[in-house]
């Protein structure tokens, strides 16, 4: 898996995924809100499989492995 996933993308995604499941826990939404697992991994391992499919990536060419 080459990292296609950046520096910016990757705290938003890590944060907006944290603030999901935080809402989930405390009831504040629906189960719904643990989908922001996904987020929260797809930032950690610096992958979306998403993007391939899309020809996509918001890593810089130097970070890519």
């Amino acid at each position: 898996m080459r990292a296609n996933v950046g520096g910016i993308d990757r705290i938003l995604r890590i944060t907006l995924g944290l603030a999901l499941i935080a809402l989930a826990a405390t009831g504040t939404v629906g189960a719904w809100g643990y989908v922001g697992i996904v987020p929260v991994l797809t930032g950690l391992f610096r992958f979306c499989p998403v993007y391939p499919l899309l020809g996509f990536s918001s890593c810089p060419l130097s970070d890519r492995k």
